[in-house]
């Protein structure tokens, strides 16, 4: 299981890679959930990340404007991001959410097929009206996307365990991998929920409160040792 560490900035991405991140996630959480941050700072952690890691950008949480969606993915790409994370916000059903990927896999795939391109929904998708959680392996698959990932909309405190059991992340990491995709698990996730998202096999899982000094992903900063800490704690569940 790979962790997905979320840095804002230059600083803190030294940080996560110093403490062993298996991706570095560019994000902005000022934007929301999955906000975008802008194409330079995902240019120079490009630059600072050693080409064995992978670094992963988010476009935001995206409304329900394909057109607007895929231009944005593209900017992510030419700024060297490795993964293309959309978060699903806007688009209300299975069908926007499909025009939605569909587009942005065709135009990050036609320019770099080894791309990885990531659809995101939300465990909490009921609480802002966007598309069903359930919907999302079915997207991810039916629009030629690499992974099918949940994290929350709402940072209020609640991990995505107050909206999804365990049996529910089982069901939903199953039924993504018999579509032959990788599966991705966030939502203000705590070091003591890293075992049992690990035992329903999730293949990266990301964070950022918890690899944040005070545990806070708005006021905190990422920590090396925070990293360090939580991913020694996953290797040794191997």
């Amino acid at each position: 299981m790979r962790l997905l560490i979320s840095p804002i900035n230059h600083e803190e991405a030294l940080e996560a890679i110093k403490g062993g991140a298996d991706i570095v996630d560019v994000k902005n959480p000022k934007e929301g959930s999955l906000g975008a941050n802008f194409p330079w700072v995902i240019k120079d952690i490009r630059e600072l990340t050693p080409e064995n890691l992978l670094v992963s950008a988010t476009l935001g949480d995206v409304p329900f404007k394909p057109g607007t969606v895929s231009l944005a993915a593209m900017g992510a790409l030419v700024s060297g991001a490795d993964y293309i994370k959309v978060g699903l916000y806007g688009p209300k059903n299975y069908e926007e959410g499909l025009e939605v990927m569909k587009n942005v896999v065709k135009a990050v795939k036609d320019t770099k097929p080894d791309s990885i391109v990531v659809a995101s929904g939300y465990a909490d998708a009921h609480r802002v009206g966007a598309v069903s959680p359930w919907e999302i392996p079915k997207i991810a698959r039916d629009s030629g996307a690499d992974l099918a990932m949940l994290d929350t909309a709402v940072k209020d405190g609640h991990t995505l365990f107050d909206y999804f059991s365990l049996d529910d992340c089982q069901k939903f990491v199953d039924e993504t991998h018999s579509y032959g995709l990788q599966v991705a698990l966030a939502g203000s996730v705590k070091k003591d929920q890293l075992k049992p998202l690990f035992d329903v096999k999730t293949d990266v899982v990301g964070l950022r409160g918890a690899a944040c000094v005070g545990g806070d992903r708005n006021t905190g900063h990422i920590d090396r040792n925070a990293v360090k800490e939580l991913k020694d704690y996953v290797q040794s569940f191997e």
